[in-house]
């Protein structure tokens, strides 16, 4: 007879019926786990191998790295607050990857193959990412969409940029890492003038996206500058219209005045006179 079995007899009926009234084993087991993690269960999957879970000051953590992955793994604990998946094989990241950790603070996607990122690779969390490294891969661009509403500091050097206006608009959207901004190098996919080139001392100087700060200054001067043009080819055209006129009416010839007769009072006058 199991421990958690009801006796088969019981001489106390009421404490028969107490037990009677317990919920089987499987249920009080689950409401033990709930109440131990606060309400969060953790992944019932099993972690890939080369994967394990570990506590560093306090905050749960789940690292794989050097695990040989080629995709985000499974089994990742939904309380995890820092995430390792460094020096493995993932090339792209797709939408939705992390949505599923509500908590997670840190995440480190350095020295893989990534190439890809979709611009919902960081979907849901918004409120708590606050460190990411995306450094050593093989990053061209990425979508300005997969870092809205994110206020996080993040590690983009080492990767073959390709120095464009999505890049641009990133560097503009987050903080980087203290000490990375000179590993933001153009790639040989960037314009020839900045292959090899740092790219932040540009951002300052060049606008390459036509709007934004700068680009709309300058898209302002144009379309003033448009007006002017269009004002200054209306006085001309009035002008000439004006002086085609003046022309034209000079060249009519004269109409003499017909002559006046002369007062009778002055003929009389005259007469007198004489």
């Amino acid at each position: 007879m199991s421990q958690l079995d009801p006796p088969r007899s019981c001489s106390t009926p009421g404490l028969c019926q107490s037990v009677a009234m317990l919920p089987p084993a499987g249920h009080l087991l689950s409401l033990l786990l709930v109440i131990g993690t606060g309400g969060t269960v953790p992944s019932p999957r099993l972690a890939p191998q080369g994967c394990y879970v570990a506590e560093e000051a306090g905050e749960r953590t789940f690292r794989c790295s050097r695990a040989g992955l080629r995709a985000v793994p499974t089994g990742i604990p939904n309380d995890t607050r820092k995430l390792y998946l460094d020096d493995n094989r993932l090339a792209s990241v797709p939408a939705g990857a992390f949505q599923h950790l509500p908590v997670l603070e840190e995440l480190d996607l350095s020295h893989n193959v990534l190439a890809h990122l979709s611009g919902a690779a960081f979907q849901g969390l918004a409120g708590t990412l606050r460190h990411l490294d995306l450094s050593a891969n093989r990053l061209a661009s990425v979508p300005v969409e997969a870092f809205v509403g994110l206020q996080i500091q993040v590690n983009l050097s080492a990767n073959p940029w390709r120095c464009d206006c999505a890049l641009q608009e990133v560097l503009r959207r987050v903080r980087l890492a203290p000490g990375t901004g000179t590993g933001i190098v153009c790639g040989p996919g960037a314009r020839s003038d900045l292959v090899g080139q740092e790219f932040l001392p540009r951002v300052g100087e060049e606008e390459l996206c036509g709007t934004g700060r700068g680009g709309a200054r300058h898209s302002t001067d144009v379309a003033l500058l448009v007006t002017m043009g269009g004002w200054l080819v209306l006085v001309v055209a009035y002008l000439a219209q004006y002086v085609w006129q003046n022309r034209g009416e000079t060249r009519r010839p004269l109409k003499r005045a017909p002559a006046l007769p002369a007062h009778s009072e002055d003929s009389s006058t005259l007469s007198t006179v004489v």
